[in-house]
Parts: C-alpha cells; sequence; structure tokens
C-alpha cells in the first residue's frame, strides 16, 4: 500500500498529537535557616535579592506556606510527604535525623517514572546505609556530612570555601565557595539529563545562610554594620544565594529548558539570624511555634503550565504537601505499597480553586525522645493554638495560647480563655494528630553496619543517642575534646568486624594523644585539644564487651569482635588515667569476613 504526501503528513501529524506531553523538569532550591523576612520582595529593607524578587514577581507564591520549625523534620516530611515525628527525624543530632528505613521519597518515585535525579547540598537525613540519598532516590549525589558544612560528619577542616564534599558515595575537593559549588554542579547536571533526553529531578537544598556566617567577602562586605545584624556573613550568604538563582535561571532559559521546567525556591524554617532586622510583622524565629519560626516562602514558576504571573495562594498549606504536589503536576504515580501520605496536593489552590479547611500541625522537639506539646503549632485558616513550651505533665500542655491570625497576624492578643470551645477543637485535632505521629516514638532508623551497599561504615558522635550529641555535633566542639558519651543504634549483619576507635577523623591522619593545629587561612582556627594520659579504651556491642590498652601514639585502637544478625546498640570509651571517660567521637566498622 502507498500513502499520497497529504496521507503520510496526516498519519505523522496524528501519531505526534497521540505521543504524551514531556514531563517538566523540576528545579527545586531550598535554602537553610532562610525565614519569610529575609528578602526584598517580602520587605526587608536592607537585603538586596534582585533575582528572587524577579522569580517572586512571576510565581505563584504561596503566603501561608507552613514548615516545621527546624531543618532535618522539615526535609523529612517534604520529601516523603508525611509527617517528620512518624518518619523518623524529629531531632538535627542525637540519632534523630535519620529517616527510617521504608519511607519512600518523592525522588523515588521520580526515578522509577524515568527521571534522572540530583541531590546538590544538604541532606541532614542521614549519614550512613540505608538513609543516605543515593539510598532513597537520587542518582547523583554531591553532598556534605550532617546538618551543615563544619558539622561532626562533615569532612574535617570543610569551611565553606574549597572544601572536599561526598560526590557519590567518594570524597572529591572542589573549588569554590559552597553555594557556587552545588549551583554549578547542579548546572552541569542538568545539561547532562538534558542531553540524555530525560527529565529531571534537581534538588538544591543549600547549606546556607545556616551558620557559622562564612559568606564570600565581597557579598559580606554590603552588610556590615546593619542594625540588629549580628553577623554580616548572614546576608552575604543570602545575596551570594540569590546571585546563584540568576545564573542557573539564565542557564536554564539558554538552553531552552525554562519553559518546561517547574523552578520551586522556598526554605526550611524561619530566620535564624534576621529577625531583629526585619521578619515580616511575624513573632518568633528558627525554633519558635510562632508563626517567624515556620512560616516561609515558597515560589513556584513553570511556563509551560501557565505559571508564570505573580500570585498570592492564601491558603493553609505546609511540608507534608510538597510530595503529592510535585507527583500530580509532573503526571507520576506513587506507588500503591509506600506509605500512606499525610499532606494533599496543592495543584488545586494552583489553579485558584479552594480546597476544604483542616487542621496541620507543626512542632519542635529537639529532644531525644518525642514529647507532646513540645512547642507545638495546631493551624487552621483563621486559628493558631500554640503551645511555646516543653509540654508539661501526663501529655498536657502547660500553657495553651489561641490566636486569631486574620485579626492579628503578629500573634499579639492570647484568646484562650475567650474562646475555649475553639481552645478544645483544636487541642482534639492536635491529640489524634500526637496519636498517628508517635507510633513509632520508642524506634530508633538504625545504622546498617555490614552490609556490601557501605562497608565501612563511619560513624560519628553526632548521631549518639542520649545527651553527649549535645557537646559533639560539630567540629568545633570536637576540637575541644570534651567529656561526653552515647551510643549508636546500629542493625549489624552477621559476621566478623573490626571496630577502629578514633579521637580524630581519619583524614586527618593524627595519633589518639596529639592534638590538632588548623591550617593557615582557615575559618575555623580553634586549636584542638590533646587528651592526656589516655590509656584504655573500652567497646560494647550486642552484649560483648571488649578493653585493651591504647598507645596514644597511633591513630586509633581497634577490637574484632563477632556479631549475630539484628538490633543492637554500640558504645565506646577511652579512659584517662586520671579516670576521665570520653566516647570515641569517630568509630569505623568494617565487616571483615563470616
Amino acid at each position: 500500500m502507498t500513502f499520497s504526501r497529504r496521507q503520510f503528513l496526516g498519519a505523522a501529524s496524528s501519531a505526534l498529537l497521540a505521543q504524551p506531553a514531556p514531563r517538566p523538569n523540576v528545579v527545586f532550591v531550598m535554602t537553610d535557616d532562610q525565614g519569610y523576612g529575609d528578602l526584598a520582595c517580602h520587605g526587608n529593607p536592607v537585603l538586596k535579592t534582585p533575582n528572587l524578587d524577579a522569580l517572586y514577581a512571576q510565581s505563584v507564591r504561596l503566603t501561608n506556606y507552613h514548615v516545621s520549625p527546624t531543618c532535618a523534620p522539615t526535609r523529612a516530611a517534604l520529601l516523603t510527604g508525611r509527617y517528620s515525628n512518624l518518619a523518623g527525624p524529629w531531632h538535627t543530632i542525637q540519632g534523630r535525623s535519620i529517616l527510617h528505613h521504608n519511607e519512600r521519597t518523592v525522588a523515588e518515585s521520580l526515578r522509577t517514572a524515568g527521571y534522572r535525579t540530583g541531590i546538590f547540598g544538604k541532606w541532614h537525613l542521614g549519614d550512613n546505609y540505608p538513609s543516605r540519598p543515593q539510598d532513597k532516590g537520587f542518582d547523583e549525589v554531591l553532598s556534605h556530612g550532617g546538618g551543615g558544612i563544619w558539622q561532626t560528619p562533615d569532612h574535617f577542616g570543610n569551611d565553606y570555601f574549597d572544601d572536599t564534599y561526598r560526590h557519590n558515595g567518594k570524597l572529591k575537593k572542589f573549588n569554590g565557595f559552597c553555594t557556587d559549588v552545588f549551583f554549578r554542579e547542579a548546572q552541569r547536571f542538568i545539561d547532562q539529563a538534558s542531553r540524555a533526553k530525560q527529565p529531571f529531578f534537581c534538588y538544591l537544598p543549600t547549606n546556607a545562610p545556616h551558620g557559622p556566617m562564612w559568606a564570600p567577602a565581597e557579598n559580606e562586605a554590603h552588610y556590615q554594620n546593619v542594625k540588629g545584624l549580628k553577623e554580616a556573613g548572614f546576608y552575604g550568604m543570602i545575596e551570594n544565594i540569590d546571585e546563584n538563582v540568576g545564573r542557573l535561571r539564565r542557564h536554564l532559559e539558554a538552553a531552552g529548558l525554562a519553559a518546561n521546567t517547574i523552578f520551586i525556591f522556598t526554605t526550611d524554617n524561619g530566620t535564624a539570624s534576621g529577625a531583629q532586622v526585619f521578619n515580616a510583622g511575624m513573632r518568633g524565629a528558627k525554633g519558635s511555634a510562632y508563626e517567624g519560626g515556620h512560616r516561609v516562602p515558597f515560589f513556584l514558576h513553570w511556563p509551560a503550565g501557565g505559571y508564570t504571573k505573580g500570585r498570592d495562594v492564601k491558603q493553609l498549606t505546609a511540608h507534608i504537601d510538597v510530595l503529592p504536589t510535585l507527583l500530580e503536576l509532573t503526571g507520576v504515580a506513587r506507588e500503591a505499597a509506600a506509605l500512606p501520605l499525610h499532606g494533599r496536593s496543592m495543584v488545586p489552590l494552583l489553579r485558584g480553586q479552594v480546597l476544604t479547611e483542616r487542621s496541620v500541625v507543626v512542632d519542635s522537639q529537639r529532644e531525644e525522645e518525642l514529647l507532646p506539646w513540645r512547642q507545638a503549632a495546631v493551624m487552621t485558616e483563621r486559628w493558631r493554638l500554640v503551645s511555646p513550651g516543653p509540654g508539661g505533665a501526663a501529655g498536657e500542655p502547660r500553657k495553651l495560647e489561641l490566636y486569631d491570625v486574620l485579626a492579628d497576624p503578629g500573634q499579639k492578643t492570647d484568646l484562650a480563655a475567650a474562646e475555649p470551645a475553639v481552645v478544645a477543637r483544636l487541642k482534639s485535632d492536635y491529640e489524634s494528630w500526637w496519636a498517628t505521629v508517635a507510633a513509632r516514638a520508642r524506634e530508633y532508623a538504625r545504622i546498617v553496619i555490614g552490609d556490601p551497599k557501605e562497608n565501612p561504615v563511619r560513624l560519628t558522635a553526632h548521631d549518639w543517642h542520649g545527651a553527649g550529641a549535645l557537646a559533639t555535633w560539630n567540629q568545633k566542639s570536637i576540637l575541644q575534646g570534651p567529656v561526653a558519651n552515647g551510643f549508636w543504634a546500629l542493625e549489624a549483619r552477621a559476621g566478623r568486624y573490626r571496630f577502629a576507635l578514633r579521637r580524630w577523623p581519619a583524614e586527618l591522619g593524627l595519633a589518639l594523644g596529639t592534638g590538632y593545629t588548623p591550617e593557615p587561612g582557615n575559618r575555623e582556627q580553634t586549636p584542638g585539644k590533646a587528651i592526656a594520659g589516655l590509656q584504655l579504651a573500652r567497646i560494647k556491642i550486642g552484649g560483648i564487651e571488649r578493653e585493651m590498652k591504647v598507645d596514644p601514639g597511633k591513630a586509633s585502637v581497634e577490637f574484632e569482635v563477632r556479631l549475630p544478625p539484628g538490633p543492637m546498640e554500640l558504645r565506646t570509651w577511652l579512659i584517662a588515667k586520671d579516670g576521665t571517660e570520653r566516647g570515641a567521637y569517630y568509630v569505623d566498622v568494617k565487616r571483615v569476613g563470616q
């Protein structure tokens, strides 16, 4: 059979029409510790953010969007669509910033649907298998350790400039300021995906402007002597982020990718350092149950989807809504076996519709054990029921405050006594929520040892359970040699293991009994304390206890033990002649045989 030219072109046109539209790309930028008021487009009178202001002018803006008051919980809720207290990360340290093994992320769903997925920046949901980003759906990973550059799990000596990061599981040194590096490598990833004709999910969670407040000198110089700003570097880092957002958006445009790319900008909690300069009329800052702790920016721009004009969405939304929203926008189905979602798609709101009212709860735990009513806010469109303190005895709040945020957005007038029926209703909503999120409160998100996917494993005091992690969460604290200890919650594969107990991380090559001299020019110039008189080391794991003498001139003291499979706790001791006991801040664990 032969076709005329008209018949052939008609058949080809029909075939093209029958093909599904290409899935949109996603670029998701989330900064660390930047609040709602830390943007010029939100009224900040000092900060210069022209590129984010331009994005604001061209985006649908969620003006009533809420996250957790601290960083790791927000990341867990956002990536899983589930409340973080149930997903595992309700704190930032103490082994409580680790995602439970069976939680499924948006990256996993998108990768299953053919997306190329990459993360460039801060993960903070577990540094070990099976909770690393490469275990949770990301094809390419460029990240620092722990909750920020310069924290205990990070490569020792990193100071935001010319640092060593983890690239696809291996350490690699990069030149430049951290935010510049992450955006530059994200751009490379985008170009590779584009050449391969793959849709991409590019997750850019910067560690900036989280402290320490180290910014490029040219940015920091613009904010010296700003009244109310303790460190110019905070605004300097935000200015640098703005410059990188502008460069990335121009690159997408030049590459012909901007039209079909969903570009999102948001932040992970309220401001850490800008509230005394400008807080957009809100009460509270990072960590607070008041609005300033958890109401943050959210801009969404997507030309092919029709989202190019500035428009505000005022209905209550939250971090748990991001995953279902991205899946609907990309046309990707969530796997049937995945855990139930707590959020809902915001797509109707983006289209100008209204969703049914609901209650949303956020809280700031910052404790190893979940505590009811600790710095919690129960939110509806009109009301905020706030428990500003730690909670009381028998699971009851010590104090409840009620605010009508439509009439009183600054939360100045407590209406709890005047509106007992509203308090009772929202208190009941909280109790229902608590019954859901506290279901795994007694479980540990365990680090797996002995698995081929990560062997050896490096454990750090950042993930100690117990109060010791409070004294050992960053490198400055490690330098001071604190007298502290804790234990790691592990799950072992059966086999023979070698445990190397260290005072200093392996990359420094320092002996147990020596101090540390910072490199010239490093922004952290605290000298490392030598722990004098170390003589004994002890290990306890899975019912096994061993002790041996320490040679302070060696970098580690090593134990070999055979472990059965299953969950267990590891505790270590480095003991000095004067009886002072510390945990080993770093332990390298390797399965060496059956």
